[in-house]
Order: structure tokens, then C-alpha cells, then sequence
């Protein structure tokens, strides 16, 4: 079973709906998933309760129950594991990063949220875990051409020297509005905000090797 945290400093990035995004795409590719709801405001359970078809299964917990609630996870065969933290650093995030084989950092292309980045950053490395970095809510480019917040916040996400995932997300109000009836964008019929969580999806399944070993 591969456990992801996800982890945001500032709230607003819209890391419970990339999780919940990445939770339904794995699902509709076979995976058994489990979306741990860290977040008091429990918004992934929210997101699904909408949802007609089976699904990917949500649970509200503690820090506390986490550790537990991953071993049972394993025992009932669950191939992904999502925990979705609450924003902010708080001892049930640091549980979550220490339990979790990757740990997403989503960050959007503004000077508050890349500011926030970097405590993040800091602190999953103080814990010896490995990351990824999440470009998300972004804008598409024109003809071809990065944004300036676009290039700005890859180059100081460069800076940190740590993991960049290669597909940025962008900010597409499908992945808001499919989440009305408990959807992902795949089955919401856009192709290419589908495109787009697969990528991520399968890069982050199959994150190098390296991404790991960079925790030590």
C-alpha cells in the first residue's frame, strides 16, 4: 500500500480537491483507496458524499487513529492511501508526514502560498521524509508561453533544491464543479483536466526512487 499526505501551510490551495481528484482517478483505474480525512472541516467526505457509484471509501480520523487506521488499511488490501491534513502545521500533520510514504506539498503560484511552501518544506525534512512539490491552480499558458506567476513560482520552488512534479494543474473550474455530484474530471468528460490528474497520479505512484532517497 503507498500512503500520500497532503500538506498545505496555507489554506486555500485546493489540496482536498487535487485529493480528492487523484483518490477518484485511481479509483476508476482499479485501485482499492482510502481517503483518510484529517481536516476537522472534513471537506473530502464532503466532497464524495454526493457520489451515486461506488467509490473511493473516507473515513474521519485523528492523528491519534491514523497509525491504526493505516495498518488496518493494509490488512483489508488498499493499494492508496490519501491523507488529507488540515492547513496549517499541527501535530496530526506531522503524524501524517511521518506515516506516509510521500508527502504532497500544494502550493499555488502567489507569494503567500510560496512563502508557506517553505515552512512546509521545512518541515517534512526535519522529519526525514521524503516530498513532492504540486504546482496547482495555476493558469493555462498562451501560445505556448508560461504565465509570469507561472515562471515566477517555478523559479523559487527551484530554489528548494526538492522534487517539482512535471504536470502543473491548472485552474479549471471542472475540477470544482464535478465535485457537485461526487465526480472526478474523467468522468465529468474533460479530457484534459483528466489528462492531467492521471499524470499526476502516475508519477506520484511511481515516484523515482530518488524522490524517496532525498529524505535522508
Amino acid at each position: 500500500m503507498f500512503t500520500i499526505a497532503l500538506i498545505a501551510r496555507k489554506g486555500g490551495s485546493g489540496k482536498t480537491t487535487l485529493g480528492v481528484q487523484l483518490a477518484l482517478a485511481a479509483h476508476l483505474r482499479g485501485l482499492h483507496v482510502l481517503i483518510a480525512d484529517l481536516d476537522p472541516q472534513r471537506s473530502a467526505i464532503e466532497a464524495l458524499r454526493p457520489r451515486q457509484a461506488l467509490g473511493p471509501q473516507t473515513v474521519a480520523t485523528t492523528g491519534l487513529k491514523l497509525a491504526g487506521l493505516q495498518m488496518e488499511a493494509l490488512s483489508q488490501g488498499c493499494d492508496l492511501m490519501l491523507i488529507d491534513t488540515a492547513a496549517g502545521v499541527a501535530e496530526d500533520g506531522a503524524k501524517a508526514i511521518v506515516l506516509a510514504d510521500l508527502s504532497l506539498i500544494v502550493v499555488r503560484p502567489t507569494y503567500l502560498d510560496l512563502a508557506a511552501a517553505i515552512e512546509s518544506v521545512l518541515m517534512v525534512r526535519r522529519l526525514h521524509k521524503p516530498l513532492l512539490l504540486v504546482l496547482n491552480q495555476a493558469p493555462a499558458p498562451r501560445d505556448g508561453v508560461e504565465a509570469p506567476a507561472v515562471r515566477r513560482a517555478l523559479k523559487a520552488l527551484s530554489v528548494l533544491k526538492q522534487p517539482i512534479a512535471p504536470t502543473i494543474i491548472r485552474a479549471r473550474q471542472v475540477y470544482q464543479s464535478s465535485l457537485e455530484t461526487g465526480r472526478g474530471a474523467e468522468e465529468a468528460g474533460h479530457p484534459i483536466a483528466a489528462q492531467d490528474i492521471a499524470e499526476l497520479l502516475a508519477f506520484v505512484r511511481h515516484a523515482p526512487a530518488e524522490t524517496r532517497r532525498r529524505a535522508g
